[in-house]
């Protein structure tokens, strides 16, 4: 079956739109009572058993194996999506490790495979699903609470055929219990800021009875999906990249995720609900991997290959109000600025990181917060932490969207600005004395209508244009005395596109750094 695939990259723009023309929704105080509609799958006969019988077969054939050890801290899942004959098992293995008594609701959250939905999720109209194996009722006073939310819509052509949320439900009526009301909700691309905003939105509606699940497969190899990256060793590189996109999303790196998977082009179809996801996880979250298999494998074929993974992410939905009370007294992701001492210590933080990593040999941050973390270093912004050598570039990354806290960026891609940028070999220890380290703590980006309103700097700058993007620090055009048209230029360059691709058609975001430099650390040092 030929699927297709919207993976619209992370860093665009565009506004919200407005509510479908028609009559106005009614405000929640207005809501009346709600009509019984049951949607029936569309799936049965097609995607799984349609008789009863066959289907608990079906299903407790792909739970054999499966060790039950239930959860009860499971506030989130990864679940593949395909016909149960390939993922079934890989599915199972999640929903039966989770404990249902603890659970008031489960929201499914499906990537729109045939329908385009930029920045919008939709939910069915129905108040009840039917399976063959019964009725799951849908969580009607929680749904329309999302209703209310302006970038929610219903779309019915979205879940005419859409397969990646209602596949769920027979597990979750099987594995997990038949009376947990469920959210069904198709997810479509969302670019970096609305991401953000959708996400903060989403998760003010969850509390810890509440289990989310983000319902993807991973890699689709093959041409018949368009995606031959290799040729050779097919089955270890699948795995390989498999790996690389799921340790970013166990790591909590959304930015690092979506830059993989812009980079490789690995085609992993759930993308947008794992990117939302990822953007709303607990701040305490565990992710554990329980499952990983491909069709090639079962099928013995490495000429096409569907991936599936299965994990469970643990953690509390409702975050403590004294780490709210923390981020909102240090300059959250407001965008207020950081005092000189907390610059201080962030920019030691980043020197003692990579100089522990380079007498260590370890190349992953550790998880121990350090001593003497001040309400100013748990501020949630992004950042990037740029090396320079002698007066030139020798790393810079970073992360762009505030989810995190700041001293947890700066750690992370210190060791990222070091040993990661693929522009340059790793930073050895000889070279280290001759190293100099700067940090930019970022504001939110936001979007801008047109190129015009940067501002040379003051702004940095993302630019999007089919399916490219690149990004310049707000210090970049001043210290290569370019103007606005020359920044533009150049930043079409770095994104791989001709050199006037921002004249039109181009999306911006703009977002504003405070910069913290060591002493000495002055001159032109081309930050990309």
């Amino acid at each position: 079956m030929t699927r297709v695939f919207y993976l619209a990259l992370a860093l665009g723009c565009c506004g919200w739109l407005g509510c479908p023309a028609g009559k106005a929704r009614p405000s929640a105080e207005e809501e009346v009572p709600m009509v019984r509609k049951v949607m029936v799958s569309p799936l049965a006969g097609k995607w799984f058993p349609s008789g009863e019988r066959a289907l608990r077969d079906e299903l407790a054939e792909r739970c054999k194996g499966v060790t039950v050890i239930r959860r009860r801290n499971v506030c989130a899942a990864v679940v593949p999506h395909a016909g149960y004959r390939f993922s079934g098992s890989v599915a199972a293995g999640v929903y039966l490790r989770i404990d249902p008594k603890r659970l008031s609701r489960v929201v499914v959250l499906g990537p729109s495979h045939y329908v385009a939905l930029h920045n919008r999720l939709s939910v069915p109209d129905a108040t009840h699903f039917r399976t063959p194996l019964g009725e799951l009722a849908a969580d009607t006073e929680w749904l329309s609470r999302l209703r209310a939310l302006p970038f929610v819509t219903h779309e019915p052509a979205a879940h005419a055929s859409e397969h990646s949320d209602q596949i769920q439900l027979p597990l979750i009526q099987a594995c997990l219990a038949t009376n947990i009301p469920v959210a069904c909700v198709v997810c479509g691309a969302f670019d970096a800021a609305h991401l953000v905003e959708a996400a903060d939105a989403l998760r003010g509606l969850l509390d810890d009875r509440t289990l989310v699940v983000a319902s993807s497969d991973f890699t689709h190899y093959g041409a018949n999906y368009g995606y031959v990256p290799f040729t050779q060793d097919v089955e270890k590189n699948i795995e390989t990249l498999d790996m690389g996109v799921f340790e970013l999303f166990a790591r909590g790196d959304l930015p690092g995720f979506l830059r993989y998977l812009e980079e490789t082009g690995a085609t992993v179809c759930g993308r947008d609900p794992l990117a939302l996801l990822l953007a709303m996880m607990p701040e305490d979250a565990r992710v554990e991997r329980t499952g990983y298999d491909t069709s090639g494998r079962m099928l013995h074929d490495d000429r096409n290959s569907v991936s599936y993974i299965g994990a469970l992410v643990s953690g509390s939905w409702e975050r403590p109000a004294r780490a709210r009370g923390r981020a909102s007294a240090a300059a959250d992701a407001s965008g207020g600025r950081l005092d000189e001492a907390d610059c201080a210590r962030l920019l030691a933080l980043a020197r003692d990181t990579i100089a522990q990593a380079l007498a260590s040999g370890a190349r992953r941050a550790s998880a121990a917060a350090p001593d003497g973390l001040t309400d100013g270093m748990r501020a949630i912004r992004g950042g990037f932490v740029t090396l320079h050598k002698n007066g030139e570039l020798r790393g810079c990354i970073g992360e762009i969207v505030p989810r995190r806290e700041i001293w947890k960026v700066v750690r992370e891609q210190a060791l990222n600005a070091a040993f990661q940028d693929p522009r340059f070999p790793p930073l050895a220890a000889a070279e280290w004395p001759e190293v100099e380290v700067e940090l930019s703590v970022l504001t939110p980006p936001r979007p801008v209508g047109s190129w015009r309103e940067i501002e040379i700097g003051r702004h940095g700058m993302v630019l999007t244009k089919g399916g490219r993007s690149a990004v310049f620090l707000p210090q970049v055009a001043p210290e290569q005395g370019w103007g606005l048209e020359e920044t533009l230029t150049h930043l079409s360059a770095k994104a791989g596109l001709p050199a006037d691709a921002w004249r039109a058609g181009a999306e911006f975001l703009v977002f504003e750094a405070q910069v913290v430099r060591e002493k000495g650390l002055t001159g032109k040092h081309a930050h990309k």
